[in-house]
């Protein structure tokens, strides 16, 4: 068994793994939650039960109709993401010049009503969903076993994630939406549809969830509470990185799963607080976030 210093290799790289693997989907699932909060400045609790939509959907698309992984993975939050955007116009825009709590009370609702639908028919046990042929196996690197799969999960949320940060602060179509938001009436009138980028961009952010949630069934078992065992976590991050803070909450996400996991390692029992616990010393140390701007 390889050592350094005392320290177990084998079991360090392990957990640093599972780290960066949670990292990879509180980076999506924050970077869902910045888009929508940072800009369109609404708070959506709902982020949650739309991963676990995405898993179920994938779940169901696979037993059904016979939809593969790597279909799921194009049309699930294609799927995720039409079902925000009838969120964001049926029941959001009616009350968008209201309070920003009555949009966090609205989502948690809806949140609870698809948790509990989903616990009402399939239950609350977990169901499997297999490893797609082309990921399974895994390489064998001097100090550990990388599962493909696990590396397919890292690979591709960074790759999301950048792309998303890029479209966003990069591209001219990111540069109208920062606008639209910032002065919605001077934007409209240059002619850009304002509302239909505020409803896209949720579509957009909700649609990560998705994504995320074909990601994570056949790592975890797809069940109605998965969604909001990492919601809360997810916050904490967000609130870590900056409130809105697109870059901040990639960053944050992938080095609090780091954390996370060396924190199993090292102090097993601190684990589901250190994240807390950081988010803490960041609000007394830097309120507005470490990447947020001080409004």
């Amino acid at each position: 068994m390889a050592t350094f210093l005392g320290i177990n290799l084998f079991g360090l790289f392990g957990q640093l793994l599972v780290g960066l693997i949670n990292g990879s989907f509180y980076a999506l699932l924050s970077l869902g939650l910045a888009i929508i909060f940072g800009l369109l400045k609404i708070i959506n609790f709902a982020q949650g039960a739309m991963y676990m939509l995405g898993a179920f959907a994938a779940w169901m698309a696979l037993n059904y109709l016979g939809i593969n992984y790597w279909l799921a993975l194009i049309l699930v939050p294609l799927a995720v993401g039409a079902a925000g955007i009838l969120m964001e116009r049926l029941l959001i825009r009616p009350i968008a010049k209201e309070d920003h709590l009555y949009s966090l009370l609205l989502t948690f609702g809806i949140a609870l009503m698809l948790q509990g639908m989903f616990t009402h028919v399939f239950g609350s046990s977990g169901m499997a969903y297999a490893i797609p042929e082309a990921l399974q196996g895994g390489i064998k690197l001097p100090f550990m076993y990388l599962p493909t799969y696990r590396a397919w999960i890292v690979v591709a949320s960074i790759l999301v994630c950048g792309a998303t940060w890029w479209m966003i602060e990069k591209t001219r179509l990111g540069a109208y939406l920062r606008a639209g938001t910032e002065n919605a009436q001077l934007m409209q009138a240059f002619g850009i549809n304002v509302p239909l980028m505020v409803t896209l961009t949720f579509g957009f952010g909700v649609g990560l969830a998705g994504f995320a949630g074909v990601m994570a069934a056949p790592v975890y078992s797809v069940s109605p509470d998965m969604g909001s065992n990492l919601l809360i976590i997810v916050f904490a991050i967000v609130v870590i990185g900056g409130m809105g803070s697109i870059g901040g909450a990639i960053l944050t996400g992938l080095g609090m799963g780091i954390v996370e996991g060396l924190t199993k390692y090292f102090y097993p029992e601190a684990s589901s607080t250190v994240i807390f616990l950081v988010m803490v010393i960041v609000l007394l140390l830097k309120p507005a976030g470490l990447f947020g701007k001080e409004a």
